[in-house]
């Protein structure tokens, strides 16, 4: 007999409900950031929310992380370094001179650091790795950009939330809307039904968690699959999370956009 069970689990921007690594936070507020990384990798840093993940493979294996929040871009480089590059030929690759910067050094690893108006990069070299960590849209004493570079931390010791390649979880839309975390809002989302996923004989088992806005507007937006058994099974799941209806939540008496997780298990 097929079950679909469906479970909305306290997962509102940072608040994980399975690993609990991930604090709630107020993005407004660094120091309630939590600290992130990429499995393999030796290196960690704070962010105000998951990053988005992408790694391409030409030359050199390459991962970008980013996250923008009140107008500031936080990205973070990972690039390998098979050709033992130097931290001068690596910056020159960005058509700036080693010189014209700031020396740092990071947990024994020496960098340079390079700074306008417009945003902050710092940069460093292993022989393993090439980093470069960049703010762009704020000051270097700005209070977040404060903290994000000062939370950076090299070497084989590192630790935090493990990043997976994906969108990650930003705080606000291309559009500019703020999405809410559970604590800042007056009034949670209020579900009206949640329709169950309609499986074809022969689905068979699995889970699929997704990760979706409460629109103010009345609607599941920006269905991404965290994880899934497989995509038959992702794709009902997408296509019951979009029949959900609820009331949004509020703020100051106005609807708001918020994050929520979706988890579906499939028994047949």
């Amino acid at each position: 007999m097929y079950r679909a069970s469906y479970l909305v689990c306290v997962f509102i921007l940072l608040a994980t409900c399975a690993s609990g690594q991930e604090k709630p936070v107020d993005a407004s507020d660094p120091l309630t950031w939590s600290t992130y990384t990429v499995k393999g990798e030796e290196f960690s840093v704070t962010l105000p929310s998951r990053p988005s993940l992408a790694t391409s493979k030409k030359e050199r294996s390459e991962r970008h992380l980013a996250i923008s929040l009140d107008g500031i871009q936080y990205g973070i480089d990972v690039i390998q370094n098979p050709r033992k590059q130097s931290l001068e030929q690596f910056i020159a690759e960005y058509n700036a001179k080693a010189e014209d910067g700031t020396s740092i050094t990071v947990n024994g690893v020496a960098g340079r650091e390079f700074s306008t108006q417009k945003g902050t990069a710092r940069f460093f070299a292993t022989e393993r790795r090439l980093y470069r960590f960049v703010a762009v849209g704020g000051e270097l004493n700005h209070v977040a950009v404060k903290h994000f570079f000062s939370s950076i931390k090299l070497g084989k010791k590192t630790d935090g939330v493990e990043v997976s390649e994906g969108p990650g979880m930003p705080l606000q839309l291309d559009t500019g809307e703020r999405i809410y975390k559970r604590k800042e809002i007056d009034k949670r989302v209020s579900l009206i039904s949640k329709p169950e996923p309609q499986c074809p004989e022969g689905c068979g088992r699995g889970k699929v968690m997704l990760q979706a806005i409460f629109s103010k507007t009345g609607k599941v937006v920006n269905i991404q699959v965290i994880s899934a058994t497989n995509q038959e099974l992702a794709d009902l799941s997408i296509a019951a999370a979009q029949k959900i209806e609820f009331e949004p939540a509020m703020k100051n008496g106005q609807y708001v956009s918020m994050y929520m997780m979706l988890e579906y298990y499939f028994n047949l």
